[in-house]
């Protein structure tokens, strides 16, 4: 009987690292239609896995108190990685991302129209996503075989079997001189033992887009 259950989940396990690998898209690119483009360069430390590509300049942060944020645009580069996302939902989430970091930010900035000498400019664009695939996304938490992948993905800060993305370009500007101060690419999904963020096909995206408006919070706070 243990012999049969071992050789059972042994099949198991190798269909569903089989399945999700066939599942998986492809590493966020850095989006050559995006305005900071010629500067992105590849991340080479630790979050490289969310922030593949990154531009950072030499910023003294403290002195910037106020926000403006641009419209969220939906990129329609040749590379863009929304697969056969439909534009309604495309644009679903653009909204989505907007309201999530205007209200985030919001905590941390005042947030404003007018371009200042404290003022930041925030543009977000929005370059793919991909959904959770419908049943599997949180079956796989619950048998034995997506159960194991899914909690070694957890510890290793990887995404979780058949669930969603988002990958979206920051470019934080100081809105006086219209100077690029930061720019990066962010790929962003739930953690992989998040069985909630697996309902709805969106579900995914959306929650990557609140831990990516937590991490840019994050980080300002951290230098200023």
């Amino acid at each position: 009987m243990y012999k049969s259950d071992h050789a059972r989940f042994a099949v198991l396990a190798v269909a569903c690292a089989a399945l999700v690998g066939c599942s998986s898209a492809q590493p966020p690119v850095a989006y050559t239609g995006v305005a900071s483009a010629t500067y992105l360069k590849p991340n080479a430390q630790k979050d490289a896995a969310r922030v593949p590509y990154r531009y950072t300049t030499d910023v003294d942060w403290r002195r910037y108190h106020k926000l403006m944020i641009d419209p969220v645009a939906v990129y329609s580069g040749a590379d863009n990685q929304f697969g056969d996302l439909p534009a309604e939902d495309q644009r679903k989430l653009a909204n989505y991302m907007e309201s999530t970091f205007a209200q985030k930010l919001g905590k941390r900035f005042e947030l404003t129209n007018a371009p200042a000498q404290d003022t930041l400019r925030l543009k977000l664009t929005l370059t793919g996503a991909e959904t959770s695939t419908a049943v599997l996304s949180t079956v796989s938490h619950f048998d034995i075989a997506g159960g194991l992948y899914n909690g070694v993905q957890a510890v290793r800060g990887g995404k979780g079997s058949f669930t969603g993305s988002v990958t979206y370009v920051v470019e934080l500007y100081d809105a006086s001189s219209n100077r690029l101060l930061q720019a990066y690419v962010s790929k962003q999904y739930p953690n992989a033992m998040n069985i909630g963020a697996t309902f709805g096909s969106l579900g995914a995206a959306k929650t990557g887009i609140e831990k990516g408006a937590d991490a840019l919070v994050a980080q300002l706070d951290s230098r200023g």
